[in-house]
């Protein structure tokens, strides 16, 4: 049984301006069915991306999804909507009903409840004269090789984590300053 621990993208707040590049990038790769092309002006639907800017005064980074090991958002919810596929924990935006439970349990905030989009129209809800809500979360970019948001960084301020491959790291690096240490004694 492989054992892998989900990667996920993290900001670095010393070096983020705020720009929402990494938003705009996120909305326009999750958008191909609402006709949003790299072009000005052919955005037909409210930018709605899957990671969240947070700009205060003195500092600025996007917040979104850790694609826990152990998911509140997706143990939470009550049709299953939210599962783990290829190593991310991804909504299956045809069964979310919109019941916030993912919401109140994420601890981080990185869920949001929006209307949903389908060829540039609100998805209508039956029965009801609103649109329908879905969550909206980082699926990291499950659908395309690389990720939207760290290459549109202007200023490089996201990453990566992955974590087995950092731990591999810290180990050989803790090992080799052992290994130094015992010569020198």
């Amino acid at each position: 049984m492989r054992n892998e621990i989900s990667s996920f993208v993290i900001a670095d707040p010393t070096k983020c301006v705020g720009c929402r590049t990494c938003e705009l990038a996120c909305f326009t790769v999750h958008n191909s069915k609402n006709e949003t092309r790299y072009t000005v002006g052919t955005v037909k639907t409210p930018v709605i991306p899957r990671l969240f800017l947070v700009k205060e005064e003195d500092f600025a980074m996007p917040v979104q999804c850790r694609h826990c090991e152990d998911a509140p958002c997706a143990n939470s919810c009550p049709v299953n909507a939210i599962k783990k596929a290829d190593n991310a924990i991804v909504v299956d935006e045809k069964l979310c009903i919109g019941c916030k439970t993912c919401i109140l349990a994420c601890p981080f905030g990185a869920l949001e409840l929006l209307p949903e989009y389908n060829e540039a129209q609100e998805v209508q809800q039956y029965g009801l004269e609103e649109p329908k809500k879905i969550a909206y979360k980082c699926d990291l970019c499950s659908k395309m090789d690389g990720y939207a948001c760290i290459e549109a960084c202007p200023k490089d301020a996201l990453s990566l984590v992955e974590p087995a491959l950092d731990k591999k790291t810290k180990n050989l690096k803790a090992a080799l300053s052992i290994l130094e240490t015992m010569k020198n004694l």
